[in-house]
């Protein structure tokens, strides 16, 4: 009905020939109500058009962040514009910058976390965990349990992604040749994933963004453990029941750890507490804490690039204490990891904060704000998020939410946490581990055979909801 009456508002505005500085704000303040402007509806087309070619990436093998970053500088020209033809030369200035603050920030502690995980990677830390679990000889369903547990206790620590994609490795290296068994346990590594990351302010880009912007302290997150738990739990047992009990060919993987690999994830976690204190004792933003926790890892790369022995003009070279007997035949090289980070989905997250938050400044998210937190309530608007992000990336979703920041309790924040972490596994387009595996997984992952188990997990899901409700409803 807003919507309505602004449209109508303009148009008579058009038809008596009221100048558009009808649409400024009153009260002095330097903003325009863009939202019944033909820049607006503009803007909304724009967003809309560039997120149809990230949900189509699949099919038109674009990457998903060239369209939103076009999408990011039209929609800001656009503003910039409007907003120069009514004097107002600074205002969209000043918003923009406020938005590249809040991108530089998770862009730098992402980007030291992805560092970390790609040097766990080349230090071999996955294939020998990963070699391990093949060379073991579990049955289909107890592998089954075993990579859905390690997902969900992984992937707090690590992106449910990398996590996504160790777990279907392993699954896929011994049941490759029955499909019914991969589909199964890709279903139950991608809830398990998404459901793992919901609980820890490090396991999912919507938690880690509620953290960073203060909404809620660090430890105030693991009361969604139980809730969590039973998100994964739920849809496991239920399909696991379809799961073959039977033995695969065994198999024998020789997979060392390459040298420093336990030191590396000793740092890594040394670096997530770095951040934890900067943040909870210092008052400092947790990106400065991980940028001092990347100096870490510097110094110790330093230590293994100087202390590598590869047998090339080396007096006394002794092979039987080469370092090629584990495979380290390259000198360790820190910066090799940084350029091997996500930077598809670091310039991604740009283009969506941009264009999400050039949405909130002509005036969107307020009227969104207001129709689902004051007309639907807080909990039927936090559900809601949860079902739109498995249609829509969680990130923008959060991201316009946090953007909204609507008048919560701390057990809303943290329903809206648990729902934008774990909806998109309803769906297999709805996270970045559904994705990737379907990906890696062709032909044996697909999109209607996870849709055949949405009715499980949407179970599990509203279990998780009624949880989080019974346990933590002092926090309501």
């Amino acid at each position: 009905m807003n919507i309505v009456l602004s449209i109508m508002t303009f148009a008579v505005a058009l038809l008596l020939g009221i100048p558009e500085t009808v649409l400024a704000a009153t009260g002095g303040s330097e903003s325009l109500n863009l939202t019944a402007h033909w820049v607006g509806y503009a803007a909304l087309i724009i967003f809309v058009v560039a997120y149809l070619f990230v949900m189509g990436e699949e099919y038109t093998h674009l990457r998903k962040s060239k369209p939103v970053l076009l999408a990011a500088g039209l929609i800001w020209g656009l503003i910039a514009w409007v907003y120069a033809s009514h004097g107002l030369n600074h205002a969209a200035e000043i918003a923009v910058r406020h938005n590249l603050l809040e991108y530089g920030e998770l862009f730098l502690f992402l980007l030291v976390a992805m560092t970390y995980i790609n040097a766990m990677e080349e230090r071999q830390v996955f294939e020998a965990l990963r070699a391990r679990l093949v060379s073991a000889g579990f049955s289909y369903r107890k592998l089954f349990w075993i990579t859905g547990l390690l997902a969900f206790f992984i992937s707090p620590v690590a992106d449910n992604l990398t996590t996504a994609l160790l777990m279907c490795a392993v699954v896929m290296a011994i049941g490759k040749d029955n499909a019914k068994f991969v589909m199964l346990s890709c279903i139950n590594i991608v809830v398990g994933a998404n459901a793992g990351g919901a609980f820890s302010p490090f396991g999912d880009i919507t938690t880690l963004m509620v953290w960073q912007k203060g909404i809620l302290p660090f430890w105030t997150f693991f009361a969604l453990f139980i809730p969590a738990v039973v998100n994964w739990f739920v849809p496991a047992l239920i399909m696991s029941f379809a799961v073959p009990n039977i033995q695969p060919t065994a198999c024998t993987v020789d997979i060392k750890m390459k040298r420093g690999g336990f030191v590396v994830i000793g740092l890594f976690l040394l670096t997530i507490c770095t951040a934890v204190s900067f943040h909870n004792f210092l008052h400092m933003p947790p990106v400065i804490g991980m940028m001092t926790g990347l100096s870490f890892l510097k110094i110790f790369g330093y230590y293994l690039k100087k202390s590598h022995k590869n047998g090339h003009g080396s007096s006394g070279y002794d092979p039987t204490k080469a370092d090629e007997e584990v495979g380290d035949t390259v000198a360790f090289d820190v910066f090799k990891n940084i350029a091997r980070a996500e930077w598809d989905t670091l310039m991604f997250f740009y283009g969506v904060i941009l264009c999400v938050g050039g949405l909130g400044f002509i005036g969107y998210l307020a009227m969104a704000s207001h129709t689902m937190y004051i007309g639907w309530g807080a909990t039927n608007a936090n559900i809601m998020v949860g079902v739109l992000s498995a249609i829509v990336d969680n990130i923008p979703v959060m991201f316009a939410v946090l953007t909204m920041k609507p008048d919560m309790s701390t057990g809303q924040w943290l329903l809206v946490t648990l729902t934008a972490g774990v909806g998109g596994s309803m769906l297999s387009i709805g996270s970045a581990a559904g994705v990737a595996l379907m990906g890696q997984a062709r032909g044996m992952y697909t999109f209607f055979g996870h849709l055949k188990w949405t009715p499980v997990i949407a179970l599990g899901y509203a279990a998780s909801i009624y949880v989080h409700f019974l346990v933590n409803a002092r926090l309501f």
